[in-house]
């Protein structure tokens, strides 16, 4: 599965800590193997067509889609700055 990603996702994943970024970078090998796994806590958000969200950590979410060939990351930051703009 291939992972593709939005200049906002990039930009904000610059800004994450160092010790975030190690989270982020194991999580999303999990992602890649498996989208739906336990440890992502995966779940569609409510009034978005076919947007879900993960957890990276208890505070940081990330937001993405499915595309043919994989994912797109589109955003990724606080539970509620992420959820308001996913």
């Amino acid at each position: 599965m291939r992972v593709y990603y939005s200049d906002k996702f990039a930009d904000e994943a610059r800004k994450l800590s160092g010790d975030i970024k190690k989270v982020l970078k194991k999580k999303l090998g999990v992602m890649v193997d498996n989208p739906q796994h336990p440890s992502l806590r995966t779940k569609k958000i409510q009034g978005q067509k076919d947007i879900f969200e993960s957890s990276i950590t208890m505070g940081i979410r990330i937001t993405w889609q499915y595309m043919d060939d994989g994912i797109y990351l589109r955003n990724i930051g606080e539970h509620d700055k992420t959820l308001k703009k996913p």
